[in-house]
This record gives C-alpha cells, sequence and structure tokens, in this order.
C-alpha cells in the first residue's frame, strides 16, 4: 500500500526503464536523482495508470523562479523500498537559521504527536540541494490516531502559526488526506478530501467518524 508523500527508491532495473524512456528535457534530473540514490515521491494514481503501476514524482530545485515537476509511472517491481515521509524533527536540520528556534519550540510542544515534512523542507533536507526561498512554506503532515489527537494536534499547529509559516495536511486513517487550514476554517462544512485516486468533498462529521 502506497501513501501519498511517501519516498520510493527505486531498483537498478527501475532507474535503467525510467532513464530509458525519458523525455530529453527530463534526462538530466532523473539521472542525478539515480546517481545520488534519492527517493522520489509517491503521488495521487492517476486514472490512465495501469494497473500495478505506481505514481511517482520528482521535483527538482527550482531555476529562476520555475519549478518543474516530472511524472512517472513505475512497475511495483520497480520500486526497492519505501518509507513514509520524513520527520519533521529530521528535516529540520536542513531548515534556515531563522526557523531554527520556532521549529525547536514546535517539536517540544509536540510532546507524541509525529510531525512530518514533505514539499520544499524535505526535499532540501534529503538532498541537500536548494529548495527554500522566503516565500517558502513548511508542508507538514500530521496523522491522528483518535478524536483527542486531532484536536490536540489542530490547537498545536494554530498555537505555532504566527511564528512559522505552516501548511500542509491532516491525513485521516483510510488516507484521505485534508488541508489543516481548510480544516481550521470548515465551521462543519464539507472539505476537499484528497487520498491515493481521487479528489472529493466529504463533511467534516464523517472524517472525524473515522477517528471515533
Amino acid at each position: 500500500m502506497y501513501s501519498r508523500h511517501d519516498q520510493a527508491w527505486l531498483s537498478g532495473a527501475g532507474w535503467a526503464a525510467v532513464l530509458d524512456g525519458a523525455p530529453p528535457a527530463h534526462a538530466a534530473a532523473l539521472e542525478q536523482w539515480r546517481r545520488h540514490d534519492w527517493p522520489l515521491i509517491v503521488t495521487r494514481r492517476t486514472p490512465d495508470a495501469a494497473p500495478g503501476a505506481v505514481c511517482l514524482g520528482l521535483a527538482p530545485p527550482p531555476e529562476a523562479g520555475r519549478k518543474l515537476r516530472i511524472a512517472l509511472q513505475v512497475d511495483e517491481q520497480s520500486v526497492a523500498r519505501v518509507e513514509n515521509a520524513l520527520t519533521l524533527r529530521a528535516a529540520a536540520a536542513a531548515a534556515p537559521a531563522r526557523w531554527a528556534a520556532p521549529l525547536a519550540a514546535l517539536l517540544a510542544d509536540a510532546g507524541s504527536i509525529t510531525l512530518r515534512a514533505y514539499g520544499s523542507l524535505a526535499l532540501q533536507a534529503v538532498t541537500r540541494l536548494t529548495y527554500l526561498t522566503e516565500s517558502s512554506d513548511i508542508d507538514l503532515l500530521f496523522t491522528p490516531a483518535s478524536l483527542h489527537q486531532l484536536d490536540a494536534g489542530m490547537s498545536l499547529l494554530q498555537s505555532h502559526q504566527q511564528n512559522l509559516p505552516l501548511d500542509g495536511e491532516i491525513v485521516f486513517p483510510d488516507g484521505a488526506a485534508v488541508a489543516w487550514k481548510e480544516w481550521r476554517d470548515a465551521a462543519g462544512a464539507r472539505v476537499l478530501v484528497k487520498d491515493a485516486g481521487s479528489v472529493r468533498l466529504a463533511t467534516t462529521a464523517s472524517l472525524r467518524e473515522l477517528l471515533a
């Protein structure tokens, strides 16, 4: 089972297949990832994905403000291993100095709540390439195991959003993900849900029932 934002490492044969079919414009970035054995990122399954295929993405650092996004489909047999998104604690080492103290405070207050990072901060931590800019957000994943933890996690994020540019998603037990800021502002209404294969609307009540 693959979840959005998971890290996926390809086998040698997997990389060979990807590079063999790569457009020339993508070849240099793909070869760089292969050479360093950096992970690709699991993305939402597209409607045209073949049975047994895994949808992955690669995002090189932005150049002159332009962001390249490379979408890939590989056979499951091409994936050597999969890991969850990087923990925020691990990713924090790559953060700029201006975030150091506020991130330390956020992690100290998190207690048993595990926050994971994706997006620019996580990519910079994994590759040591330059992704973060003055306007970058900190994209976080928060996976509550109970209603109490959901409410505690929301309180945590809201209490630190004044000191850090926090963004990201709440991930419910069935893989349904909701932007935490949208959840904060929903007021009992429906919210946009992203999961492994679709984008849909759901009520906040139905999602809270998953944790009951």
